[in-house]
């Protein structure tokens, strides 16, 4: 944030309300004017016009003790706890909701959007008072999302269960299987991955963990019944370790090496909490990574072509190169 000395703009303003409010709030002696002036940044006579500013539109009980040379406070005018009116951010605080609401508005069109709507508006109206951005600040910031898919109107029932705390039951289109089911489950938590939204749950169908998309689910009601609460560390250690959104616990280890075309970025990426890598003689780069279920990993394997090569377990190699074998087979004649 930059300020001036002597001036005080707009933004200026706002942000040494907001400071002075803070400082006064957080100390039980009188404030030295000195010390204001200096965590304000501005001169004496800024000083003064702050806090008459604060005492005649804001309510603000500030007292000065002519024995300290200091302002503070005045409590015993029934304002134990003063509080600004309305809502009030500092310039950080603002700029920093106004790039979150934008961010989850860009992350999935249209999910929560009459939601997000009115606090938008919000937004835009203390931007505009405090003179950020001109208005401009939502063509100024774009989250590009790569195979989103559309979550319906599956999402605000799961917000629901996750936060009332009870049990939800819907039909469910597993693309593995292709086969459709009537689940009741715990819900647990939300999880955003990959440009999309998965819910993770107590399934009473399956007496177990689950991951759901929630994209393949339909039909979907809130139950009366309490969740089945499941201890963090056991959601952790069933969902955490998986690679990828696949659920289930890692007992498996693949171990690729990347050329040294590849390792330039490879060598930067997370792909696991739990990975470890390391660049070798010969340039290339060896990636250790702890997995479950194979599908996602391999998929991600495929996007390197000839630039990686799977060294361990023999299992997913030969995976590998059967997806590659039929890849290939496409192009023959």
């Amino acid at each position: 944030m930059f300020y001036q000395k002597g001036g005080e703009s707009g933004v200026d303003k706002f942000d040494r309300i907001y400071a002075l409010h803070r400082i006064l709030s957080t100390v039980r002696y009188p404030v030295p004017r000195t010390r204001i002036e200096e965590e304000l940044e501005c001169e004496r006579v800024t000083v003064g016009r702050i806090i008459n500013y604060m005492r005649s539109f804001l309510g603000a009980p500030i007292a000065f003790d002519a024995k300290n040379n200091g302002y503070y406070y005045d409590r015993k005018e029934g304002n134990h706890f003063y509080e600004l009116p309305g809502l009030w951010f500092n310039a950080g605080e603002l700029q920093a909701l106004a790039i979150l609401s934008q961010l989850i508005r860009d992350i999935q069109p249209g999910l929560l959007e009459d939601h997000l709507r009115p606090f938008q508006k919000r937004i835009e109206v203390l931007l505009a008072n405090r003179q950020f951005g001109n208005g401009e600040f939502t063509q100024r910031i774009r989250v590009l999302g790569m195979g989103v898919r559309n979550g319906g109107n599956a999402f605000q029932k799961v917000a629901e269960g996750i936060l009332q705390r009870k049990q939800l039951s819907f039909q469910y289109h597993a693309r593995t299987s292709d086969e459709v089911t009537h689940r009741t489950v715990s819900p647990q938590r939300l999880i955003h991955y990959r440009d999309n939204w998965y819910l993770d749950a107590y399934c009473h169908l399956r007496n177990n963990l689950r991951s759901f998309s929630i994209d393949k689910i339909t039909q979907i009601n809130l139950i009366d019944q309490k969740t089945k609460e499941i201890d963090n560390e056991m959601l952790e250690e069933y969902f955490a370790d998986a690679y990828g959104i696949f659920s289930g616990k890692a007992d498996k280890v693949a171990v690729l090496h990347f050329t040294p075309n590849a390792s330039r970025w490879v060598g930067e990426e997370r792909w696991h909490p739990r990975q470890t890598g390391k660049f070798l003689e010969s340039g290339d780069y060896e990636l250790r990574i702890p997995y479950g279920k194979s599908q996602e990993l391999i998929m991600d394997i495929l996007k390197y072509g000839p630039d990686v090569e799977v060294i361990a377990p023999d299992e997913l190699r030969l995976a590998v190169k059967e997806r590659l074998a039929e890849a290939a087979g496409l192009y023959e004649g």
